[in-house]
């Protein structure tokens, strides 16, 4: 819809509000138009053939009037309104209901939020982050609604699908939004989701920590453990997306536009008989699972933090009440006991515990990557290394490789693996700069030289 037209439908819903509602609206109209609204009785108390028939000519030509003003009533009123969102979303307007948090303001103001209390006002605040900084585009209501839809077999998506390999070996499938969706997602990644309350334990995609300081909470310990959440992004789906912004202090409207801003289905691409072309085929994007945060989206990593709260506060609790430390990197948890306690560490009931509780909370597991790293070998936390008392590192064999690429690239050589670049390379120099800024910045100036020449 162009702008204007949008203005336009806009500028006749405001009309139809002051005419007193779309009743009202509709028989100024009639009258405009000089057709007679005859008195409504009942067609069998007219006795005379004559006037039946002036007055079923009367009807039927309001009728027809009322047809052509109701189209331009109801293109106004979706213009203004969201409507609907599509299969299986239930929508309505955001109105106060029995499951809103009790503090709903106070809970907005603590975390510093926005309010955001009509859809008008969740369009105003997007609009800026929507038209990313192109002064002829403008976020509206019908496009909010584009952006939002959810159907289970989609002619076109917002998202662009690739897949990155595991280091563990297979595939991680990525979703990535399109430009104005992803602005949109980091507005509401850096105005809402990264405000809200998370937890000390959690250390990624948070300003301040790092995998540094996740791994820093490990050095010096008897034991480390490590385990894997699995399939930990397809585990937020939209409902529970959903409720992340409802205990913010949202609306259920409110709440529904901003889950399904940030969530998407899992989508197959598939060719199907195009009903408009006879013979001829089109592709479509079929629902192969529920809407749930897309590995990929700027908004996912701060969420999932969000929604991990209690999950930390229980792991937390428990690891402090028996000697152990706890963290929590996106997926990936770290449990370790520190080398100078007299108690002894009992490994196997850590586990069974911390299985129970990630059960409760609604995640699974990964049942082959749980590690128990005694002193005897490397203890591995988020690719750092934190045997002994000193601090986190990065393995002298990774440092190595490294120097060996980055001269082979100095000699002219090629790059040892296929899959490797300039881009790659200068990845595992800002991992070790993360970790030991100075032998970084030494390995970061030799890739930027490389990039000039």
């Amino acid at each position: 819809m162009s702008t204007e037209n949008q203005k336009a439908l806009v500028a006749l819903w405001n009309e139809i509000q002051h005419a007193g509602g779309r009743e009202s609206y509709i028989r100024n109209e009639l009258t405009r138009m000089g057709i007679e609204i005859p008195a409504r009785v009942k067609i069998t108390n007219i006795r005379n053939k004559e006037k039946k028939a002036a007055y079923i000519a009367l009807r039927q030509k309001e009728e027809e009037a009322r047809g052509f003003i109701n189209k331009k009533v109801w293109a106004a009123y979706r213009a203004t309104h969201i409507v609907d969102l599509g299969d299986g979303i239930f929508w309505k307007d955001p109105t106060k209901d029995f499951y809103d948090t009790h503090d709903r303001a106070q809970r907005r103001e603590d975390n510093g939020i926005p309010e955001l209390e009509t859809v008008d006002q969740l369009v105003e605040a997007l609009s800026e982050a929507y038209a990313n900084g192109d002064s002829n585009i403008e976020l509206d209501i019908p496009t909010l609604r584009w952006l939002c839809y959810h159907r289970e077999v989609a002619t076109t998506t917002h998202y662009k699908s690739f897949s990155i390999p595991k280091k563990t070996g297979g595939n991680r499938q990525i979703w990535a939004p399109m430009p104005r969706l992803k602005s949109v997602q980091k507005w509401i990644s850096r105005n809402i989701a990264e405000k809200l309350v998370n937890h000390g334990a959690a250390h990624g995609f948070i300003s301040g920590r790092s995998i540094l300081s996740n791994a820093s909470v490990h050095t010096n310990s008897k034991i480390v453990v490590s385990m894997d959440l699995q399939d930990f992004f397809p585990t937020f789906t939209f409902n529970r997306v959903k409720g992340i912004f409802r205990a913010a202090g949202y609306l259920e409207g409110i709440a529904t536009l901003l889950a399904l801003l940030c969530t998407e289905a899992p989508r197959k691409k598939i060719k199907f008989p195009d009903e408009k072309n006879p013979g001829k085929e089109k592709w479509v994007y079929v629902a192969s699972g529920d809407r749930c945060l897309p590995q990929g989206s700027p908004a996912s990593p701060s969420l999932t933090n969000a929604a991990c709260l209690r999950l930390d506060r229980r792991l937390a609790g428990y690891a402090t009440k028996y000697g152990w430390r706890y963290t929590r990197y996106a997926d990936d948890l770290t449990f370790s006991f520190p080398a100078d306690s007299a108690k002894s560490p009992k490994t196997d009931l850590l586990i069974k515990r911390v299985q129970e509780f990630v059960v409760s909370e609604g995640f699974i597991v990964h049942p082959n990557k749980t590690d128990k790293m005694g002193t005897g070998g490397q203890q591995k936390v988020t690719g750092l290394i934190v045997n002994g008392v000193g601090k986190p590192r990065v393995s002298k064999g990774f440092r190595d490789n490294l120097r060996a690429a980055i001269h082979n690239q100095e000699e002219g050589k090629e790059l040892m693996y296929e899959e490797e670049s300039l881009e790659t390379l200068m990845g595992y120099a800002s991992f070790i700069f993360s970790a030991d800024p100075t032998k970084g910045t030494t390995l970061i100036e030799k890739l930027q030289a490389l990039e000039e020449e």
